[in-house]
């Protein structure tokens, strides 16, 4: 089916389907740029990472490259990595400190704002230095999580956020200090798969019996109880939090504390679990020790993998890159961020299960696609989902609720008038 303008796409998703088409053509990848990566909210990054001022950060939004840069008054921007000149890359490390940005190419020089400060030889120039800065974005944060646009009329972040403004503070508040740290390093993994595939995957509660069977053999996990068995043994859900933003919630089977971190003995940790308790009282702070960190997706680009952060970032129709990192907690004992790190490892790592296999899968997904591409269901679950008084639409964790869920959001953004 081709795509030549908005009304297609809409024409291109039902509630019990999408056409395959979506995953593969390169028109509609182009879209998507506009629509989503440069017209929408996308995830940068963590101010964590940039520490001290003129720290920096070099990402991609859609495929721009950008640079999240700690600035003076200790507010954290975003600009663009091109230089205003002749489009030099500013900076080709992915992290480091600056005073202020060079380019290597005519050694102009901008402040950590973008601001044009100094060209050599300036007798040749007539134009003010004020139109020849690098290109800001809008930046706004929520709770540390660094989010940016290349449009600047949009809604505020936290209306984007919505209700699922209440998964990044989850997140958090398994830290005693209500902060994290995204300092171990990032790892990417190339996947030969359309971008969709991933949010799509990390919220899919139906496949993990199937695809992820080698690992649910080999190693004792916390997804026993919560994803594999019997339809009517499982409790979890999955959870469509509206605008694009999606979670399978496995909190209904952690009968003790820290199972979602791997630990049958919680005491190794007592001094972790004190500290909660003292932060958050008896109540909460039980509830958050039993229930753990969100397994969730905020629309476009960033899962929040229980104890990892991840970035999805497209390259082209049938290429993704994924970025991942612990998520590392603020204020507790060396040993609860070792055991955060290893199971990391064992979950995304180079020779972990979890990542490999779903890899492989989107991978075979994309070549069954590639030409002549039907529908695709999507409608398990359609007959028994509920609606609560918020708007908040929940179902079996096998249901496909959160796919129905992504694909509402993604067309009504698609089809948008431009703002």
């Amino acid at each position: 089916m081709g795509i030549h303008r908005e009304e297609d796409v809409a024409q291109l998703i039902r509630e019990d389907s999408v056409h395959g088409s979506l995953y593969t053509n390169d028109k509609l990848f182009e879209l998507e740029m506009e629509k989503i990566f440069y017209g929408g909210w996308v995830f940068v990054g963590h101010d964590s990472e940039v520490p001290a001022i003129g720290d920096f950060q070099r990402r991609t939004l859609g495929r721009e490259e950008v640079l999240m840069i700690r600035q003076r008054d200790q507010s954290v921007a975003v600009v663009s990595n091109r230089c205003a000149h002749r489009g030099n890359l500013m900076r080709i490390e992915y992290s480091g400190r600056a005073k202020y940005l060079t380019c290597t190419y005519h050694g102009w020089v901008y402040d950590l704002g973008g601001n044009l400060v100094d060209v050599p030889y300036p007798g040749g120039f007539t134009k003010p230095k004020s139109d020849l800065g690098l290109n800001s974005l809008r930046t706004e944060e929520y709770r540390g999580f660094i989010f940016a646009t290349f449009a600047p009329e949009i809604e505020p972040l936290e209306a984007h956020l919505g209700k699922a403004k209440i998964l990044i503070d989850r997140a958090c508040e398994m830290s005693p200090t209500g902060k994290i740290k995204l300092t171990a390093g990032w790892v990417k993994q190339r996947f030969d798969a359309n971008w969709k595939m991933l949010p799509e995957n990390d919220t899919d509660g139906y496949h993990v019996n199937f695809t992820h069977s080698s690992f649910a053999r080999v190693i004792d996990s916390q997804y026993d109880a919560a994803a594999l068995g019997s339809e009517e043994s499982l409790v979890s859900q999955t959870i469509d939090w509206g605008k694009g933003h999606a979670e399978l919630d496995f909190s209904r089977t952690y009968k003790s504390y820290l199972l979602w971190l791997g630990v049958k003995n919680p005491e190794r940790y007592a001094e972790y679990l004190r500290l909660m308790k003292e932060q958050y009282g008896e109540d909460k702070g039980d509830q958050i020790l039993r229930n753990g960190p969100p397994h969730a997706t905020i629309f476009p680009n960033l899962f929040l993998g229980e104890m990892n952060i991840v970035i999805f970032l497209p390259v082209s129709t049938n290429v993704c890159v994924q970025w991942h990192t612990p998520m590392l907690l603020d204020g507790v004992p060396d040993d609860v961020n070792q055991r955060i790190l290893r199971q990391s490892e064992a979950a995304l790592g180079p020779s972990a299960f979890l990542l490999a296999d779903d890899s492989v899968i989107s991978e075979r997904q994309q070549i069954a696609l590639r030409d002549r591409a039907d529908w695709l269901d999507i409608s398990r679950g359609l007959n028994r989902s509920e609606i609560d008084a918020d708007g908040v639409t929940t179902g079996h964790i096998t249901d496909e609720v959160t796919n129905r869920g992504f694909w509402n959001h993604y067309k009504a953004v698609m089809t948008a008038e431009p703002t």
